[in-house]
């Protein structure tokens, strides 16, 4: 035999031999799969990105712990973009380019989420459950975005239902931040008041990680509005409320979820008292939902709250399609699995098609009471 054909007959042994592959899945080891996250780790939105990371690992741990999915550990990448789209786009292409993940996972935010997706998708990695209510990430459908949170579009037109309806009130003005994210939101909020025959009262802006608020709450203080729509960070509506207070400038503030309202409540204190908030999970505290149960066991004594427990679900979803993609994964396998998945988690259920991309509709009502976020039914 030619030194040649032995190198041709080791070659073909080598195919044979089980667990080897000539071209793994990028992110995959034969005893590891590599996921990726960007997020606010610091900054102004710094605790939504540290809690939506606590949940995911808390239950990539639970899993690891067990052996892992088909003999491979879940590692998590994380990298801190501070909530500004330009870091997420340098980092995501270094956790592609350099520790070449198997998936995107957790992001926060809307004009991150826009930084990110093009590149997920040229480089056909799997986006998966962003932080994000915006319809871009749902429609059209995009090969390999996933969400799993309802969108703004339906957290606004629950909140506008309950403001007219509870409240009987019209004169809703928006404070927003002035990005992708606050356009997002109230384009949402300006459907949802049209469909009863109102409109966006009056309008104020702020810069996004800007805690400069004052100018933006005298101008909307001149209009006297009945309630306030803010669309920002947790930091932003408390330093909001606090300058209204002191300016005497006396009406409701309501939020989609985004805000974060455990956080809210830690930095404004009693001062949040009477904001609504819908929220896009159950309450971390609801031990009557078998999902909860297992989250604040899993959770280990860390803080529980709406965006970690958030985190945890996707966390979930993610480990169920990558079992039924097999022992020896592929990206494409792993989005077919989920566009076939059907999940209840202990009182929240998730299903995708391949038609459909977001996996729940579900919002609540909450109201923040002597510190904390309680869930209602009504705003009366």
């Amino acid at each position: 035999m030619t030194f040649r054909q032995r190198l041709v007959s080791l070659f073909i042994s080598c195919l044979l031999l089980p667990g080897l592959s000539v071209a793994a899945e990028p992110g995959l080891s034969p005893d590891e799969v590599r996921v990726g996250m960007v997020n606010a780790q610091s900054g102004p939105a710094a605790a939504l990105g540290q809690s939506m990371r606590n949940g995911v690992q808390a239950y990539f741990q639970r899993i690891n712990a067990a052996g892992g999915v088909h003999g491979r550990r879940i590692s998590l990448l994380s990298l801190d973009d501070g909530y500004e789209p330009s870091r997420t786009a340098v980092h995501t292409q270094s956790l592609l380019k350099t520790r070449q993940v198997f998936a995107l996972l957790g992001y926060v935010g809307t004009p991150t989420s826009r930084t990110a997706v093009p590149i997920a998708q040229r480089a056909q990695v799997p986006y998966l459950f962003p932080f994000s209510g915006a319809e871009f990430l749902r429609t059209p459908v995009k090969p390999g975005v996933f969400n799993i949170r309802a969108s703004y579009i339906e957290e606004t037109e629950q909140l506008v239902e309950r403001i007219t309806a509870d409240l009987k009130l019209s004169k809703i003005a928006i404070l927003m931040q002035d990005d992708s994210f606050g356009e997002s939101v109230k384009s949402g909020l300006n459907g949802a008041l049209l469909k009863r025959d109102l409109k966006i009262y009056a309008q104020a802006r702020i810069q996004r990680n800007s805690l400069e608020v004052t100018e933006a709450i005298k101008a909307l203080q001149r209009t006297q509005p009945e309630a306030v729509f803010f669309v920002g960070t947790y930091k932003q509506l408390a330093a909001a409320i606090k300058q209204a207070k002191a300016l005497n400038f006396k009406t409701r503030f309501i939020s989609v979820s985004f805000i974060g309202s455990e956080r809210l409540i830690a930095v404004a204190g009693r001062d949040a008292d009477g904001v609504y908030i819908s929220q896009v999970v159950p309450s971390p505290n609801d031990t009557s939902h078998a999902l909860v149960q297992a989250y604040k066991a899993d959770m280990q004594g860390t803080d529980v709250d709406h965006a970690s427990l958030e985190g945890y679900i996707g966390a979930r979803v993610f480990i169920e399609a990558l079992r039924k993609a097999g022992a020896a994964p592929t990206r494409e396998a792993f989005i077919d699995a989920l566009e076939h998945l059907d999940m209840d988690l202990g009182g929240f259920t998730v299903a995708f098609s391949r038609n459909r991309h977001q996996g729940s509709d579900a919002v609540y009502l909450t109201r923040i009471e002597q510190g904390k976020a309680v869930t209602v039914t009504t705003m009366r």
